[in-house]
């Protein structure tokens, strides 16, 4: 016989955790950034993880347009060592 497992995992949830997800703003939107500027590396470093990877829309609450002009912006800096490919 099978057994069945229940897969309702909002019976695992603390009550600290609201069930209505809070909307993010984009960061860039909100600040009227008119360019993600690749040379400002305090900024970029907001929005790289520790393990040195480029934090997705979802964690970050960046829009898409301004999260492809970010990714860009990152890459540019990792290649002109302003920002780091990995961090050990």
């Amino acid at each position: 016989m099978m057994k069945r497992y229940n897969n309702n995992r909002s019976n695992n949830r603390s009550n600290t955790q609201s069930s209505i997800p809070k909307d993010k703003q984009c960061y860039f939107c909100a600040n009227n950034y008119e360019a993600i500027d690749y040379k400002d590396a305090q900024l970029l470093r907001r929005f790289i993880s520790s393990y040195g990877k480029i934090a997705p829309r979802k964690r970050s609450g960046v829009c898409a347009k301004h999260q492809r002009k970010l990714a860009e912006a990152i890459k540019r800096a990792r290649v002109l060592a302003l920002l780091p490919f990995i961090s050990r």
